[in-house]
């Protein structure tokens, strides 16, 4: 499947790039217990990525969703789903095969984007970063969220799109179609390793 996306989306995937080493970390977005259902099959991949991270001593971020009051700090999103990711909840951790090592760092957020209300913006600044790695869940809503927010912070963002997972296969494809419009370069997890190996 991992290339039928690319296939899927290739009117729209016409711009080339790759990563720069030193200058890109990866973002692995909301891989929580809640979400469990929709990431299992994007697993392997993204664990392929974040390997490769850290033999490489690459800069991860992780995010976690999560809200501590949601009357206080659930805003739309509360009045929009009804239901939310209590904070030090079992559904807020992240899922066991993806452990934190040292110098990871976790970004807790309670919105979509994972730059809204939070730090990741002066991180990313301070450590050099240009470019933006994202994998994660979901395609359409935070990783989409983030992507956007990135590109209009001047990072080149690349998408992973089978390290990436949304609740359907139309709303999967028709976010990367729309991230490959006009805000990310949509790449596989075995061309891109590929490519950050040989740089």
């Amino acid at each position: 499947m991992q290339n039928s996306y690319l296939t899927q989306i290739k009117d729209y995937n016409i711009r080339r790039a790759w990563p720069t080493p030193g200058k890109t970390a990866l973002l692995v977005i909301d891989m929580q217990r809640y979400f469990n259902s929709v990431a299992q099959p994007i697993v392997n991949n993204v664990f392929s990525i974040i390997e490769f991270f850290r033999e490489n001593k690459g800069k991860i971020f992780f995010t976690r969703h999560g809200h501590r009051d949601p009357e206080t700090d659930g805003g739309m999103l509360a009045r929009w789903w009804g239901d939310l990711i209590l904070h030090g909840s079992e559904e807020w951790e992240l899922i066991d095969v993806l452990p934190m090592q040292t110098g990871d760092t976790i970004i807790d957020k309670n919105r979509y984007s994972a730059f809204f209300g939070t730090d990741l913006d002066g991180l990313l600044k301070n450590a050099g970063i240009d470019d933006l790695i994202v994998t994660g869940v979901l395609t359409n809503c935070c990783c989409e969220t983030t992507a956007r927010d990135a590109f209009m912070r001047d990072y080149r963002v690349f998408f992973v799109a089978d390290a990436t997972a949304a609740p359907t296969e139309e709303l999967h494809l028709a976010s990367l179609k729309n991230l490959a419009y006009g805000f990310a370069y949509i790449v596989n997890t075995e061309d891109l390793c590929q490519k950050l190996e040989n740089n």
